[in-house]
Parts: structure tokens; C-alpha cells; sequence
């Protein structure tokens, strides 16, 4: 039978982009409860490793949702030079059919000019059709749109569980001084009784 952290560890490494963000922080902070309540130091040590491991998945996770992010945006200027490239070709395409048009008209070889015509045609066929560019501009539009929501949730999250690993380790540092204060007042107070037991005697 598997434990719960080896149960975890396998979705995580099943797991797909960005979906295993809010798993990683879940383990995260179990982790550092496990690692609060470790009885022994071997085993606080272990605890403190997983937490250090689990936090470099989220920073790779981050990492790599902000590389897709970069990628797209090279992307999408890629096509836009390619669009306008587009938009030139097809305005002198437009020159050149007119030019041809007038030399048909004025020419005596109107066989040959026709002949231009077709070939000219057929090389503004090969260009990748205008609205089909469109579409595949607006789809990275909203597919960059998606990972700029994507990233603001994961940096809100990891925000949040940095302040609520703050107050805990406030938290843990007060109760820790409290304690050596207490001791330290048990031990005077035993110190004090021992001087008066001693002057008893005298």
C-alpha cells in the first residue's frame, strides 16, 4: 500500500502544466506541519528537504509558465512581421496585376502578357490566406491572455502561503522565547530555594 506523500508525488509527476500548482503548495504546507510536529532531528531534517524540493517544483513550475508566456509573445510578433509582410506582397501583387492590365491593353503580344498574369496569380496563391492569419493571431491573443491570468494566480497563491509561512515562523520564534524564559525563571527560583535550604542549616 502507498502513503499519502507517495500518492501525491505520483499525480505530480502525472500531472500536466500548470494544473499541479495548487498540489505542490497542498504538500508544501503539509510537509512543514509534518515538519513542525517532527519528534527527532533526523526527521525534522528530512521534512525540512521535502519542503526545499517542493518549493523548486513551484519555482520551476513559475519558471516555466513564464518561458510559454515569453515564447508566445516572440510568437505572436513572429506573425504579426509575417502579416505585414503578407499586406506588402499583396500590394504589389495589386501594382504589378495593374501594371500587367495596361500592358495588355497596349501590348501586341497579349498572349505573352496573359501568360505573366497567370504566373503572378499563382505565386500570390502560394501566400498563407489573409483570414486564416487573422484567426491564428486572435487565437494567441487569447491563449497569452490565458497564461497572464494563469500567472497572476500562481504569484497571488505563492504570495499568500509566503505570509502564512511568516506568521507561523513568528509564531513558533515567540513560543520558543517564552519557553527559554520559563526555564530560565524555574532555574532561579530553584537557585533561590537552595541558598535559603543552605542558610537554614547554618
Amino acid at each position: 500500500s502507498f502513503s499519502a506523500d507517495e500518492v501525491i508525488r505520483k499525480r505530480l509527476l502525472i500531472d500536466g502544466d500548470g494544473a499541479g500548482d495548487d498540489r505542490r503548495i497542498n504538500l508544501l504546507v503539509k510537509s512543514f506541519i509534518k515538519w513542525c510536529n517532527s519528534g527527532s532531528q533526523e526527521e525534522g531534517y528530512s521534512q525540512y528537504q521535502r519542503m526545499l524540493s517542493t518549493l523548486s517544483q513551484c519555482e520551476f513550475s513559475m519558471g516555466k509558465t513564464l518561458l510559454v508566456y515569453d515564447m508566445n509573445l516572440r510568437e505572436m510578433e513572429n506573425y504579426e512581421k509575417i502579416y505585414k509582410d503578407i499586406e506588402n506582397s499583396i500590394a504589389a501583387a495589386h501594382e504589378k496585376i495593374s501594371e500587367c492590365k495596361k500592358q495588355i491593353l497596349q501590348a501586341k503580344r497579349i498572349r505573352k502578357n496573359r501568360q505573366e498574369y497567370d504566373a503572378l496569380a499563382k505565386v500570390i496563391q502560394h501566400h498563407p490566406d489573409r483570414h486564416e492569419t487573422l484567426k491564428q493571431l486572435e487565437a494567441l491573443g487569447k491563449e497569452l491572455q490565458n497564461l497572464s491570468h494563469i500567472k497572476e494566480n500562481v504569484e497571488d497563491k505563492l504570495e499568500l502561503r509566503r505570509k502564512q509561512f511568516h506568521v507561523l515562523l513568528s509564531t513558533i520564534h515567540e513560543l520558543q522565547q517564552t519557553l527559554e524564559n520559563d526555564e530560565k525563571l524555574s532555574e532561579a527560583e530553584e537557585s533561590q530555594e537552595t541558598q535559603m535550604e543552605a542558610e537554614a542549616k547554618q
